[in-house]
C-alpha cells in the first residue's frame, strides 16, 4: 500500500500550490496567509523564503523568467532578479475582501486562475498570451483545482465549497470551455476537493481539505486509491522529482483549534508520496 512520508517540516499557514521545475530541480509553493512562496531543494536541503507582502494564491513559471501570479491585488509578474512585483491586471479591484486563489497553466500556454471573497460570486480567469484577461466562468463559491486531460481536450475544475471537481470540454486553440458537468461529488465526510493535478495516465489527484486525504480518480471518476495524510487540512499536490514518479502535497493549519493544532503537529508541512506512476512536466507561462 502506497504511504504519505513526512517531507518538509514548514509549519505553513496555509501552504498551498506546489509546483515542480525540472531543469532546476526544485520545489516551489505558496503560503497564501503568510503572504510568500517558497522554493526548495530536495537533493541539497536548501531552500528560500520570498516576502510579498500580500496574499499569494498561486504562482507559475513564465518561460522568459520569473513567474507569474495570481495575488490579493490582481495577476502579476515577479522579477526574479529584483524580486519586483509587476501588476498586470485586477479583474475584481473593488470587490470586498477579494483574492486570487489557485491557478495554472494550460497546454497552449496561458495561465488561469480563480477567486474567492465572501459573496459567493467568485470567477475563473484566463490571462492570455498578449496580456488580455478573459473572464471564463462566473458564479463561483470558492475557485480551486485545475488540470487538463493528456489529450488536452478536458479541464478539470475544482468549486470547493460545492464539493464538486467538474469537468468541461476544452479547444486547445482558443482556450475555450463548454458542457461543464460533475465529474466527482465528494461526499461530506470525506471532506472539501481543493487544489489538483493529473498524471501521465489521466488520473486525477485530488487533496480534501478537512478530509485527511488525497484521493487518485481514473477518467470516469472513480477513486482508484486513498493516501491517507496525519493532517486534516491537506490543500493540493504536484508530482516532482527527477522522474516525475514523487507526489509533493502542501498542507494547512489555519482555522485549526489549539486543540487540533496539538493533535496536529505536522499540520502545515510537506507530505511526500512515491506514487509508482509519473506525472507530467507543468506548462509555462508564454505571455
Amino acid at each position: 500500500m502506497v504511504q504519505a512520508e513526512h517531507f518538509l517540516s514548514v509549519q505553513n499557514q496555509l501552504g498551498e500550490g506546489p509546483l515542480w521545475h525540472p531543469e532546476e530541480e526544485l520545489l516551489y509553493w505558496v503560503d497564501i496567509e503568510g503572504e510568500c512562496f517558497h522554493r526548495y531543494s530536495p537533493e541539497t536541503g536548501r531552500g528560500d523564503t520570498f516576502q510579498l507582502g500580500q496574499p499569494v494564491g498561486c504562482l507559475a513559471f513564465r518561460k522568459s523568467g520569473g513567474l507569474v501570479m495570481g495575488l490579493r491585488d490582481g495577476l502579476a509578474f515577479w522579477d526574479q532578479k529584483t524580486s519586483n512585483i509587476e501588476i498586470i491586471d485586477n479583474p475584481e479591484a473593488g470587490r470586498l475582501n477579494s483574492r486570487f486563489n489557485d491557478g495554472k497553466v494550460d497546454p497552449r500556454g496561458r495561465f488561469w486562475a480563480g477567486t474567492l471573497g465572501e459573496d459567493d460570486q467568485s470567477c475563473l480567469y484566463k490571462l492570455d498570451l498578449d496580456g488580455s484577461v478573459q473572464t471564463m466562468e462566473t458564479g463561483i463559491q470558492i475557485s480551486n483545482g485545475l488540470g487538463w486531460s493528456p489529450d488536452f481536450k478536458t479541464m478539470y475544475y475544482t468549486d470547493s465549497p460545492l464539493r464538486v471537481i467538474c469537468v468541461y470540454d476544452f479547444d486547445l486553440k482558443s482556450g475555450s470551455i463548454n458542457n461543464r458537468r460533475d465529474f466527482v461529488k465528494v461526499p461530506p465526510e470525506d471532506g472539501f476537493p481543493d487544489g489538483l493535478t493529473v498524471d501521465s495516465e489521466g488520473f486525477i489527484w485530488s487533496a480534501h481539505w478537512d478530509g485527511w486525504r488525497v484521493t487518485r480518480y481514473d477518467p470516469d471518476g472513480k477513486i482508484e486509491r486513498v493516501i491517507y495524510l496525519p493532517v486534516q487540512r491537506p490543500t493540493s499536490c504536484a508530482f516532482g522529482g527527477p522522474d516525475l514518479d514523487q507526489l509533493f502535497i502542501t498542507s494547512a493549519w489555519t482555522g485549526l483549534s489549539e486543540t487540533e493544532r496539538q493533535e496536529q503537529p505536522l499540520a502545515g508541512d510537506l507530505f511526500l508520496v512515491h506514487a509508482e506512476v509519473k506525472g507530467r512536466k507543468e506548462y509555462d507561462f508564454l505571455g
